[in-house]
């Protein structure tokens, strides 16, 4: 059973194919060309697009517009390949990918998204001593986390970005494209800039 999965939610783009429990290619990139990505991994793998049995997209927290691309094309992959689709959280896969570690993704506006989830300043995580905190959250405000006592590997490690296997890896529940939402946290800037 083909899966494909992605993540758009925060500064890079992963997808990845898996049957079976078996990677079959994975790849990281930007969120506008994720669909490039798709179409190398199925060439690679030699899966015709209507053999994709099932749809995993990660629903953030994240980037507003990078998290609403995401849902949009596993939506419309969806309806094109009669696809059902699964949701896995942005924040959930990234926890996954490196057990034990806080993740912390950048929120912007001078604060980063936290389990709960909840955006926060940065200064207001509270991590025990020793915590390994892992995301391009924790990448930007390595100072502030490292001086709460937390432990923030290095800026190149691959715990810093969610991989799109471990989205497929941890998504249940597949049904109707339309019922996976974004989660968002916050209000967008436009409409908090409206009000």
């Amino acid at each position: 059973m083909p899966i494909l999965a992605f993540d758009t939610a925060t500064d890079v783009a992963t997808s990845a194919l898996v049957a079976h429990g078996e990677v079959l290619g994975e790849r990281t990139s930007i969120a506008r060309t994720l669909l490039e990505d798709v179409d190398a991994l199925l060439r690679q793998a030699s899966v015709r697009p209507a053999d994709i049995e099932a749809i995993v997209v990660g629903t953030g927290p994240g980037s507003f517009t990078s998290t609403r691309m995401g849902i949009a094309i596993a939506r419309g992959l969806a309806l094109a390949l009669g696809a059902p689709v699964a949701g896995v959280s942005t924040l959930d896969a990234l926890a996954a990918g490196a057990p034990g570690a806080l993740p912390v993704i950048d929120a912007r506006r001078g604060e980063v998204f936290v389990p709960g989830p909840r955006a926060v300043e940065p200064s207001t995580v509270e991590v025990a001593a020793g915590t390994v905190c892992v995301g391009d959250g924790a990448r930007r405000y390595r100072g502030v986390l490292e001086a709460a006592g937390a432990v923030v590997p290095p800026d190149e490690s691959d715990l810093h970005r969610p991989r799109a296997s471990v989205h497929a890896a941890l998504a249940r529940d597949f049904g109707d494209a339309q019922l996976v939402l974004p989660v968002y946290v916050r209000v967008p800037d436009v409409d908090r800039l409206r009000g």
